[in-house]
């Protein structure tokens, strides 16, 4: 039986908290935690979302604090389901702007690499 694999996605913003952590820390080290498979963290350079009244952007002479992150991980979708159900409610009682989805994918390579 051939498994299914997908990416979950999560849209935040870099100042976003859950209690005193870090929304996309925390979400990353949940994901340590719950063994899934590879997670990754990426810093947006402009952006927006649906509660924003403004586009951010980060230009080198301007310095702006609150920036879009997109926290990106990949795993058999049935991990990755458990894993967004084990967050969900933490994310929902957070008061912030969230986005999160999950796609199917095809993997070509898994590799990993020497100790």
């Amino acid at each position: 039986m051939e498994e299914n694999y997908s990416v979950l996605k999560f849209f935040l913003s870099n100042t976003d908290k859950t209690g005193l952590d870090l929304l996309y820390e925390y979400i990353v080290k949940e994901a340590r935690k719950q063994n899934i498979s590879g997670v990754t963290v990426f810093r947006g350079i402009m952006g927006y979302g649906l509660s924003s009244n403004q586009i951010v952007n980060s230009k080198f002479w301007e310095i702006t604090e609150k920036m879009p992150v997109v926290v990106e991980m990949v795993d058999k979708t049935e991990n990755l389901e458990n894993f967004h159900k084990s967050v969900e409610e933490k994310i929902k009682t957070s008061g912030k702007g969230c986005l999160v989805y999950l796609q199917p994918i095809e993997i070509k390579l898994h590799q990993s690499g020497k100790k």
